[in-house]
């Protein structure tokens, strides 16, 4: 949530941040409904002190004997005012917190304007894989070596749906395995959080109200109170740990990571660039949170930002950092890299790790604060990314350590866990 503040100081900033993203806000509604609430505000709190004045009065009538019947009527008259002005309160504070929560949030200054077209690719690690045969797609390999039964998948599930199967099935646990391995020998405390989320975690990671319609979400008896969904990545779960607490500055940073499917509506597209495991309704993913001040937010970033990196980089994968556009992020962060992977038989890159700084945006919506040193409190930091997704790293390897009699070299890193170099 953006700062209400930032909005009253200096509403042409606000529309210029916005506006990188193409995102057009009626701010001037936003200052109306903040205006008007600040009067009803006022003209309360002017209601009170005079119906104290007024209740003052009554002891010092009676004292004298005087009649108290027209004081009452001034009460009931004043208290009639102060509810009326409360429910207005009420109606005015919840369309401006809607209107608040809508916005995006600001991208950061050197975040350049525009969308996917201009993104800027900083860093390549290592060279497009060449192939003196015909290669396969990573649909074939996986059909062929028994890896993933996409038939039965869609059978269970419909389309955009796979089954992992025997070795392939291995795989995906080493891949599992070896980010959290990694992950713990960092220093990262391991979460394994529920998949079915309260309306609240989806409020303060950004996604609510207005992605709604994004996640599967379940029928439950209760109402409203007791909304649920299916969570779309463990960052949804992770930035609300702390909804509603102080934490102490002594205890940040607070470095997370988590190991869940993710649930999302994205259907598996007919595409070819969308074939197999590219795009689906579920995925596994590895998902890194960090919990900070303010001052220490740069640094988790690159901390974050090296750690995806390095993952890729130790299963020997050709990819490309690409610095996003303000466009292309996420509503609710104010800077994304995205680790984009090589697939050969596409000749694409896909992305399969994005790193992000939501600032405190994140953190105002679900009310996440710290105390610093001094007493002071203030608004944390929250930072995520992914550590990695595996149903486009799987295909990467497949295709990228394809061999010319259709086996497939297994990755140095992972060969602990799936007890063979090569898979035939």
């Amino acid at each position: 949530m953006i700062d209400i503040n930032l909005i009253r100081n200096d509403k042409a900033a606000v529309a210029a941040a916005l506006d990188k993203r193409g995102y057009v806000a009626d701010l001037d509604e936003i200052l109306r409904l903040d205006g008007a609430r600040r009067e009803i505000i006022g003209k309360t709190e002017s209601l009170k002190a005079e119906k104290n004045k007024v209740s003052a009065e009554i002891p010092k009538l009676k004292k004298s004997g005087q009649p108290v019947e027209h004081i009452f009527a001034k009460m009931r008259e004043l208290g009639d005012e102060i509810s009326t002005n409360d429910a207005k309160l009420a109606e005015v504070e919840e369309s401006l917190r809607v209107a608040l929560l809508c916005l995006p949030n600001l991208p950061d200054a050197d975040v350049v304007a525009g969308g996917k077209e201009q993104n800027a690719v900083i860093k390549v690690f290592g060279e497009q894989p060449k192939f003196d045969f015909k290669i396969k797609n990573h649909v074939e390999l996986c059909e062929s070596l028994r890896l993933i039964d996409y038939e039965r998948g869609v059978k269970l599930a419909g389309n955009g749906s796979w089954l992992y199967t025997g070795r392939g099935a291995v795989m995906e646990w080493a891949l599992l395995n070896y980010f959290i391995k990694t992950h713990l020998k960092d220093g990262y405390t391991f979460i394994l959080p529920p998949h079915m989320l309260n309306y609240e975690c989806g409020l303060g990671a950004g996604q609510f109200p207005k992605f709604e319609d994004d996640v599967y979400r379940i029928e439950t008896e209760g109402g409203a109170a007791a909304r649920r969904f299916l969570l779309p990545t463990a960052e949804t779960a992770l930035v609300n740990l702390y909804r509603g607490e102080i934490l102490q500055e002594s205890e940040l940073p607070k470095r997370l990571f988590a190991f869940t499917p993710c649930y999302r509506k994205e259907a598996g597209s007919y595409r070819a660039e969308e074939r197999g495991m590219i795009r689906g309704h579920q995925f596994d993913k590895v998902e890194m949170v960090q919990v900070t001040t303010p001052e220490t937010s740069k640094a988790a970033f690159e901390e974050l930002l090296n750690k995806a990196c390095a993952l890729v980089e130790g299963l020997g994968l050709h990819y490309r950092l690409s610095k996003l556009a303000a466009g292309d992020c996420s509503a609710s962060m104010a800077r994304t890299y995205d680790i984009e992977v090589w697939i050969p038989s596409m000749g694409i890159y896909k992305e399969v790790s994005s790193v992000s700084n939501a600032n405190d945006y994140q953190a105002r919506r679900n009310m996440t604060r710290y105390r610093a040193a001094d007493g002071k409190i203030g608004y944390v930091h929250t930072l995520n990314g992914s550590g990695l997704a595996t149903s486009r790293i799987l295909p990467a390897i497949v295709e990228q350590y394809q061999n010319a009699d259709g086996s497939v070299t297994v990755p140095e890193v992972l060969r602990e866990f799936v007890g063979t170099d090569v898979l035939r």
